[in-house]
């Protein structure tokens, strides 16, 4: 038994006793065990969270910026990084598409689990038939969302496949500021004209940020369309 078995399987109860109120640095700590099961993570959970911020800044953190913090090697930066992957992929495999969207809310909280985070610009559609029922969410890519000609044909091709007759498209801001920008205006109006021409409505262009998230069509835009 190594001098670190008893503290570990005590750290694991109280995990799995109370999860919900499990502090970040021992969680930190105790999936650090996993990648370094010879050695006390404890110091080096702090060391993470001094170095990046905060948990989620650990797990936003490049492998490279990662191994560059004493005792964390390659298994601990996959781990760190595949626990953040996974996350996201929950969330949007339980994002319920059975659903009518009724409302900017019923679009956001479809959409924001793609946008889990990300920390490059990212672009998806929402698909929907004629009563606004939810037929898909599909990915635009990574990259500038003003770049019309470069997402254009993947719209496309993303409403067709799935008879779509309204779509909703979203992507972030890397910046924080949820606020759209004159670009995003003109690329919004450019879409609009591309889509209607395919018997497809812009329904709405959703901008989100890791705390916010704004719709151009509720913030008066696709009047002057």
């Amino acid at each position: 038994m190594g001098i670190h078995d008893g503290h570990r399987q005590r750290l694991k109860r109280e995990f799995l006793d109370r999860p919900e109120s499990f502090p970040d640095h021992k969680a930190l700590e105790l999936l650090l065990f996993y990648a370094n099961p010879r050695s006390d993570t404890n110091p080096l959970a702090h060391d993470l969270i001094e170095r990046f911020g905060s948990l989620s800044g650990v797990l936003d953190a490049a492998p490279e910026e990662l191994e560059k913090v004493k005792g964390v090697g390659e298994h601990a930066a996959v781990l760190l990084k595949c626990v953040k992957e996974l996350s996201g992929r929950y969330l949007t495999s339980r994002a319920s598409l059975d659903g009518i969207v009724e409302d900017t809310r019923t679009a956001c909280a479809l959409l924001r689990p793609y946008f889990f985070g990300a920390r490059n610009e990212r672009v998806c559609v929402l698909c929907m038939d004629g009563k606004r029922k939810a037929l898909g969410v599909r990915p635009g890519g990574e990259g500038n969302v003003n770049a019309v000609e470069v997402f254009s044909r993947r719209l496309a091709e993303a409403a067709l496949a799935l008879n779509t007759t309204g779509l909703i498209l979203a992507h972030n801001h890397v910046s924080g500021l949820a606020f759209p920008s004159t670009e995003d205006k003109l690329t919004t109006r450019q879409l609009a004209e591309l889509l209607a021409r395919l018997g497809v409505e812009l329904v709405d262009h959703i901008i989100f940020t890791d705390d916010d998230a704004v719709s151009l069509r509720d913030s008066g835009f696709f009047a002057v369309i």
